[in-house]
């Protein structure tokens, strides 16, 4: 037992990555957590229980072997344990910055529940990933032979991306088609470089690339395109995302405009690239010297407050119709936002608009609604006015008609406008046609489209090694 590396959770604290000051990090849009060094990351890990019935594996949607990496790196061994992470999860890396752990693997982990203080495994898968491509263990795909058959996605956000990885290491030939002139999805247009750094992103679609997947960008599939797409391939993955944003509903008055969290947020990382857009240059899209008002609770919505608070906002307020404790938002996110300079005012609504700025009523939270929750009630005579020279509403992501837009009836949607799509496979009604991540299940964690388009990929091998085999006979 002298040389036992884990179960040291009774002596080792939990520990987090040093992060930078607010007054420091809010100047500029770098990662606001250090690396853990070699030692600190080995000593975190060995805070592991090695439980019999790993409740973080299990609540993880993709499943990933974490007492098996965390054991791994805990003994110096981090090829191997990148390995380990790898095999399960197509980007690492990217999970490790952004899952909101406090919900999934960290949420559940049995030392947390027994008062010991949750293995950082974030950080952890965070770390190991990026020593793999600090030392070049991340190598591109080279199957060992390749195949005939040829798959075309329709996006380029994780779910797509992590089919083509699947699809590609198998020999299958693979193209992506995706609106944006870079690949990502809202990995790259979506998610703040304080979050998730530019070059993370980047590299992958670099390594794809490198492993054969070709990208044909800046292409808007319509009817003719799709048609087209179908037509190349022996089969089709429709990973687009939801893109189509909510509104209030409210009328605009003459001389103020709000503005949608995704433009907001796409001109903002565009910066990152060096590229400035009309609508940042002209200040519609620019937060810098203006009182501005975020309304929504979602993580979009801390996104975009906490954008605007490096943009140079002169205040930046949250409203949210819920109380705290019931918002859909990561509370870490919250509290980083807070100690940015962010005011959230909970349980306000808005009700309109005026030349000042936004008309707000207050609410309180009544009985629960149907999915549980206690549904926020208006309270008569509340109504104040919220200063504000700027806007954004970040109340979430609807899905775009695509049967409609690609001229395909026969495409199936449920009442909610995402595609019909089998559990597991991501097969639709249209023989061929497979659907994954957001625009099967809503908006939804990057990890679930992840797990989407690995599932998905398996199940096209699955159809093609059927055809093969129906072939020789």
């Amino acid at each position: 037992m002298a040389n036992q590396p884990m179960l040291k959770f009774t002596k080792v604290g939990r520990d987090m990555p040093t992060k930078r000051t607010a007054d420091d990090r809010k100047t500029d849009f770098n990662e606001i957590y250090a690396e853990f060094a070699r030692e600190k990351a080995a000593e975190q890990a060995s805070r592991c229980s090695q439980c019999g019935v790993p409740y973080c594996q299990s609540h993880c949607p993709l499943h990933n072997n974490i007492p098996d990496w965390l054991r791994l790196t805990a003994e110096g061994r981090l090829q191997e344990a990148y390995e380990v992470s790898q095999a399960t999860n197509t980007f690492p890396e990217i999970c490790g910055r952004i899952c909101p752990q406090d919900r999934l693997c960290e949420g559940n982990c049995v030392i947390e529940q027994s008062g010991h203080g949750t293995v950082t495994i974030g950080a952890v898968e965070k770390y190991i990933t990026d020593t793999a491509w600090e030392n070049g263990w991340v190598l591109p795909a080279k199957p060992a032979q390749e195949r005939a058959e040829s798959v075309g996605i329709i996006g380029a956000g994780p779910g797509g991306l992590a089919a083509a990885d699947v699809l590609r290491r198998a020999g299958v030939q693979v193209t992506i088609y995706d609106r944006y002139d870079r690949a990502g999805g809202l990995l790259t247009y979506g998610i703040p470089g304080f979050k998730l750094e530019k070059d993370v992103v980047m590299r992958r679609n670099q390594q794809l690339e490198a492993g054969g997947v070709t990208f044909e960008l800046n292409c808007d599939v319509d009817a003719a395109k799709f048609a087209e797409i179908r037509e190349t391939h022996d089969a089709v993955i429709i990973a687009t995302g939801v893109y189509k944003s909510r509104d209030l509903g409210l009328p605009e008055v003459a001389g103020f405009e709000s503005v949608r969290a995704l433009d907001f947020l796409t001109a903002s990382n565009k910066l990152s690239f060096g590229e400035e857009t009309a609508g940042y240059a002209e200040g519609t899209l620019n937060a810098a010297g203006k009182r501005v008002v975020v309304i929504g609770g979602g993580d979009t919505a801390m996104d975009c407050v906490r954008t605007a608070i490096r943009q140079g906002a002169n205040s930046v307020k949250c409203l949210y119709r819920r109380d705290r404790a019931n918002m859909p938002g990561s509370q870490r996110e919250v509290q980083n936002a807070e100690e940015e300079g962010v005011v959230f005012e909970w349980l306000t609504a808005p009700k309109g608009f005026t030349s000042e700025g936004v008309m707000v009523q207050r609410m309180r939270l009544g009985l629960p609604d149907a999915t549980g929750r206690q549904a926020p009630e208006l309270i008569e005579g509340s109504d104040y006015v919220e200063p504000a020279d700027l806007v954004i509403k970040a109340l979430g992501f609807e899905p775009e008609a695509l049967p409609q837009m690609w001229d395909q009836p026969e495409l199936e949607v449920t009442r909610w406008g995402t595609i019909k799509a089998a559990f597991t496979t991501g097969e639709t009604a249209m023989d061929g046609v497979y659907a994954v991540g957001d625009i099967v299940r809503g908006a939804s964690l990057v990890v679930w489209a992840i797990r989407d388009g690995r599932d998905c990929a398996e199940a096209i091998l699955d159809r093609f090694g059927a055809a093969h085999a129906i072939a020789a006979e």
